[in-house]
């Protein structure tokens, strides 16, 4: 149960969006800007998201700041689109490790932004290529916006 299974989200997803982190500062600038994929407007101080926009916000988040601390740069965050749903897709370049679940860790050792990602999202799952290691998180399309980009 600890294991995610590995598997790459559907092919025929396309990108809306991609960031590129290096910092862990860089996270305010991504969740504003995943609220302005979704609302289609720029986030107001204060400002609260509802259901999924505000997931996918959390998940983005999590699985970024997990990226930058225990993986290798770059860090690269994806919002794709496919026929009924929304995929995070977040990579950084370290394979000699495999995502796991926080109840499978040492306490203290992270892995609880993949719980997360799990009690949030429709699916979680990895996969590596060549060089970058992804976990990616699906989510319903109905509940969100969709502007088009």
């Amino acid at each position: 149960m600890g294991l995610l299974h590995t598997s790459p989200p559907p092919s025929r997803a396309t990108e809306v969006r991609r960031w590129a982190l290096s910092t862990g500062a860089e996270l305010r600038g991504l969740r504003a800007s995943l609220h302005e994929a979704f609302t289609g407007h720029a986030l107001v101080e204060k400002e609260e998201l509802d259901g999924i926009p505000e997931r996918v916000v959390l998940v983005a988040t999590e699985l970024a700041t997990n990226a930058l601390l225990h993986g290798l740069p770059p860090t690269t965050v994806r919002l794709l689109r496919d026929e009924d749903v929304f995929i995070l897709d977040v990579t950084d370049h370290d394979l000699t490790t495999v995502p796991e679940l926080a109840d499978t860790c040492p306490l203290g050792a992270g892995g609880r932004g993949l719980q997360l990602a799990r009690a949030f999202s429709l699916e979680v799952g990895w996969y590596a290529t060549e060089d970058t290691k992804h976990i990616w998180a699906s989510f319903p399309r109905g509940e969100a916006q969709d502007d088009g980009r």
